[in-house]
């Protein structure tokens, strides 16, 4: 499996865009801004979109990516999500209000886009790939996901907070080599991270003290003003292995 990081900021700007990751050619984990820096032809090519939850930063680029290269396409786009997730969409953004409802507009005999409910420990396979949605603690329902090639794993926690569930399945991955986790806010923040739930440095150190394994940590989801100091703080709570921060562009093979 190849995954590349088309956006992993908390908010825009320059280079900076939203979650948004390319797995080989055909799958996107969430749909935020950074689905903009592919082309016509591969976008197109995207078969499988898979999302954490239904907030902007996550979507907002699903509507556009679908009026765009509808018409180049012979198959039926397939969002994965959360049942609760595939209802905000349908309710809010392709309710021909905001965005026409892409799954009663046909293309070659098949709608441009279909829904596709997956649960907490579901596992999608798509060729020898899997991905299985895991636990996460935010306030819309969300989850997290497992990219398995077979021989090693990636997890993206998504938005998340404090939690236990999440860390019961991450250790019992006895593959585990990358760790993608938000910590969306500074120190300084702590209480806005815990009414949002997100992670800040503090928060972030104590859910890593419940992780058994040795992966390759990776920050997502930064402040763009705050990144440098979030950073800086990470490295100060957890100056042994501290983890790095993810960058767009970044590519991860395993």
């Amino acid at each position: 499996m190849r995954l590349k990081i088309l956006g992993c900021s908390g908010g825009i700007g320059g280079k900076l865009h939203t979650t948004t990751m390319l797995l080989d050619h055909d799958i996107l984990i969430d749909a935020g801004t950074g689905v903009g820096e592919l082309s016509l032809p591969e976008l197109s090519r995207i078969d499988h979109v898979f999302l954490t939850h239904s907030h902007l930063d996550h979507i907002a680029f699903l509507p556009f990516m679908l009026d765009s290269v509808a018409g180049m396409r012979d198959r039926s786009l397939t969002v994965y999500a959360l049942e609760e997730t595939l209802e905000v969409l349908q309710q809010h953004i392709f309710n021909w209000k905001v965005w026409p409802d892409f799954r009663t507009i046909s293309n070659r005999q098949q709608p441009c886009l279909r829904y596709e409910a997956i649960a907490l420990g579901e596992k999608v396979m798509l060729g020898e790939r899997c991905v299985t949605a895991l636990p996460a603690n935010h306030v819309v329902p969300a989850v997290a996901y497992q990219l398995d090639s077979g021989s090693a794993s990636l997890i993206f926690s998504g938005d998340t907070t404090s939690q236990h569930d999440f860390w019961h399945v991450v250790n019992s991955i006895d593959n585990l080599r990358y760790l993608i986790i938000e910590t969306a806010f500074s120190n300084a923040e702590k209480e806005l991270a815990v009414l949002s739930k997100h992670l800040c440095p503090s928060l972030l150190a104590e859910e890593l003290k419940k992780l058994k394994l040795n992966p390759e940590i990776y920050i997502s989801h930064l402040k763009p003003d705050e990144s440098d100091l979030t950073m800086q703080e990470i490295e100060q709570c957890i100056p042994a292995n501290s983890p790095q921060m993810l960058k767009h562009g970044q590519v991860f093979e395993f």
